[in-house]
């Protein structure tokens, strides 16, 4: 990276971002600026978590890159020097070089890797998407009004919420090191508007990155920081259940259309409906005393004992609408055990419906 600036001009940005950068280094690159330079001119990034600045300079620009750098350092220098302009080089081992007039600096840096990750929107977006209907809506169980944001093994990345009566798990590879020593609970508020902003541009190169107690979300020309919710998430494991004994194969289309129809007539509260299934057979029914009774079959792939069991028809929809396979495997245990959904022969996106009596 190589570029010829004006003083005056890398000083009011770098002017800008001394109110902002993070000074207490929970996350050292946050006492940096980013600086990066295109065909355009440059841009200089500045974060503490809790509120950011970006802005656009004119510049001549020989060789496009970027590296971060110390704000209040950079600032000292360039306040000082005794030219007009200004050529700042970046180095071998990121280092700086800083040239005006007969003035030469050196300073250390660090890489623009270690700022937040970048990642493709589309990846966490359709994370969400497979989220955030089982998100928690009780404010009195504040830990579960969240997603939780969980780093796993092998560069891969776990987003699970549940709000009781379900649970919804995806996992998925995601380069970049998020530096969690342990998951975080991304606020459903916060998890809606990054959704909204994803979806302007899903396949946009983003970045998000954690520190202290809050999220940093950013996109070209746009930057978003989010409080975390505070508070331990369940020991979601302990609530999937291992292989259901009884495994059903059905087309999701033929699912989905069967279950919104039976449901208009189940009761509007509870949305309840009995799936009875036999050999290569799955009959849905709906009772309301007010409205009357409906059913409707289904052809399914099963061999195995008969089973009657109650689930509440909205909670399979969301799952079956968040899936986008032509089929969807159905596993069962008995009238008292959970509900588990997946893509056949593919578990990294799994739901979890509880039962309920009907």
């Amino acid at each position: 990276m190589e570029f010829r600036i004006s003083a005056d001009e890398l000083k009011k940005a770098l002017h800008r971002a001394q109110g902002i950068v993070e000074r207490k280094a929970t996350m050292p690159i946050l006492s940096n600026v980013l600086i990066t330079a295109s065909k355009t001119g440059v841009t200089v990034t500045a974060f503490d978590l809790d509120i950011g600045i970006v802005s656009d300079h004119p510049a001549e620009v020989s060789k496009p890159g970027a590296i971060t750098v110390s704000a209040k350092t950079l600032f000292d220098i360039v306040n000082l020097i005794p030219d007009a302009n200004v050529t700042v080089r970046k180095l071998a081992n990121n280092y700086a070089e800083l040239i005006s007039g007969a003035a030469h600096y050196k300073i250390v840096g660090m890489a623009p890797e270690e700022y937040p990750v970048k990642l493709t929107g589309s990846d966490i977006l359709e994370m969400i998407k497979k989220t955030q209907y089982a998100i928690s809506n009780d404010e009195t169980r504040y830990i579960l009004n969240g997603v939780f944001f969980e780093p796993r093994e092998g560069g891969k990345v776990r987003m699970v919420a549940t709000d009781g009566h379900r649970l919804a798990l995806v996992e998925r590879e995601l380069a970049g090191d998020f530096k969690l020593k342990s998951g975080v609970i991304i606020p459903r508020k916060g998890l809606f508007e990054l959704k909204r902003l994803l979806d302007e541009a899903p396949e946009a190169e983003v970045s998000l990155g954690f520190a202290d107690n809050s999220a940093l979300f950013k996109k070209t020309g746009l930057s978003m920081v989010m409080r975390l919710i505070d508070g331990q998430f369940p020991e979601y494991q302990r609530v999937i259940p291992k292989e259901g004994e009884k495994q059903v194969l059905v087309k999701r289309g033929a699912f989905y259309d069967a279950l919104k129809r039976i449901a208009l007539l189940s009761a509007e509260k509870s949305s309840a409906v009995k799936l009875s299934l036999s050999e290569n057979l799955l009959r849905i029914t709906a009772n309301n005393p007010e409205l009357g009774e409906a059913k409707d079959d289904l052809e399914v792939a099963y061999r195995g004992a008969s089973l009657t069991i109650g689930f509440n028809a909205r909670y399979i929809l969301d799952v079956l609408s968040a899936l986008e396979t032509d089929e969807v495997t159905l596993e069962l245990g008995d009238e008292h055990s959970p509900g588990v959904l997946h893509a056949p022969g593919d578990k990294s996106y799994t739901a979890v419906v509880m039962p309920m009596r009907v």
